[in-house]
């Protein structure tokens, strides 16, 4: 078979979205019918069902005694966002920028918050800011995974236990995917659609006692917004950590969260999570180092994504276009395998280099990736052959 022949076999799930991103297998609307729909979710058993949530997310991320977790309004955006308005400007601020989403919690210290002691740390798309110059006297924020750039740190060592600052760690895309040093994280926060391929519009925000003695101690200089406060009197209000909610959150997308820890319980916990990501992102990987015409965006491999992983383009054909040119050939390819059913949503981020992002996270299924590199192959000949 020649890479302009079209192949048989196709993925038995397309879903490579890096977010929302594929359902945990054998998914189905039967997973959501013991929802707690139709009544309040401040009601007794409505409460039970967001403190189950809670205790099984601790439970699966072995969260240290002392820490706490609350779904929160927004995302993985609310969670962060409330954590930066509730607790920065106590000290001087670091920002560490590698891709799109680290480049927005830039935006908010320096054009929203307008904190005066805010250093901004900026590396390009593949690499990472060089971690041993990170000042730990002032709070720092940063991605743990960089879905549109396909970078994460390495581990947590680069972070002192001692440190004097908070650590914000936006971890969205790897929660549950890569393990955490949880004694150098005060703020951690995620999403239900990302990793575990929960539906989207709810957050989970955890914190250190670390954390929530900022929260106490600093009273911010700007006017707090109801649905970010986590104090009352200067004192941490507990309860929201506990099952009530500052919003009505969809009790139906609880369940489909609730479902998707079930499904991470009976496959091993966070470790099984981890390892089949790793597993997913190695086959991958594997075939981009020996593949010529594609490389990881991520430069060093200990720094690759094993959930987002975000691919360049290095065939000269193609790198002599102008960056308009092969963003077009990009989507061109992306667009291809939506028709035909093969991959979803698989071009770059609008803000990334142009090239392909492929979610190989837990929820995907290894023999899908397997399924889908045949068919990279020809997408590209296809597209290739048009512009050569």
């Amino acid at each position: 078979m020649t890479t302009m022949t079209k192949p048989a076999a196709k993925p038995g799930c397309p879903h490579f979205s890096s977010g929302p991103c594929a359902k945990r297998p054998g998914w189905s609307l039967k997973a959501l019918d013991g929802a707690f729909l139709g009544r309040s979710h401040r009601a007794k058993d409505g409460k039970a069902r967001l403190k189950l949530a809670i205790d099984k997310t601790k439970t699966l991320l072995g969260l240290p005694a002392g820490f706490h977790c609350a779904v929160v309004p927004a995302s993985d955006t609310g969670a962060y966002e409330m954590a930066m308005w509730a607790m920065l400007g106590a000290r001087g601020v670091e920002a560490l920028a590698w891709e799109s989403f680290g480049a927005g919690w830039v935006t908010d210290i320096t054009r929203q918050l307008k904190l005066k002691d805010a250093r901004v740390t900026v590396a390009e798309y593949g690499h990472l800011p060089d971690l041993a110059k990170v000042d730990f006297t002032r709070d720092v924020l940063f991605t743990a995974n960089g879905t549109t750039s396909g970078v994460r740190i390495p581990n947590y060592d680069w972070i002192p236990a001692d440190r004097a600052g908070l650590t914000f760690v936006d971890a969205t895309s790897a929660a549950f995917a890569q393990p955490v040093d949880w004694s150098k994280v005060d703020v951690f926060t995620f999403s239900w659609q990302k990793v575990l391929g929960g539906e989207a519009a709810h957050g989970m925000l955890i914190l250190s006692p670390r954390a929530v003695a900022r929260l106490e101690a600093h009273t911010p200089a700007w006017p707090m917004p109801k649905i970010f406060r986590m104090t009352k009197s200067g004192k941490f209000m507990k309860e929201i950590f506990e099952g009530e909610t500052i919003n009505t959150p969809s009790m139906l997308a609880l369940e489909d969260y609730l479902d998707a820890l079930k499904w991470a319980e009976s496959i091993g916990g966070a470790k099984a999570l981890a390892a089949r990501a790793d597993a997913n992102a190695r086959t991958l990987n594997d075939w981009v180092d020996r593949t010529a015409w594609i490389e990881n965006l991520a430069a060093v491999s200990a720094t690759r994504s094993n959930t987002s992983v975000c691919l360049k383009f290095v065939d000269p054909v193609v790198t002599k276009l102008s960056l308009d040119a092969q963003a077009t050939f990009a989507k061109a390819i992306a667009s291809l395998l939506d028709k035909e059913g093969v991959a979803n949503d698989i071009a770059f981020y609008r803000d990334a280099p142009p090239g392909l992002r492929i979610w190989t996270g837990s929820t995907v299924e290894a023999a899908d990736v397997a399924a889908l590199l045949p068919w990279l192959y020809w997408a590209f000949a296809i597209e290739k052959a048009k512009i050569a």
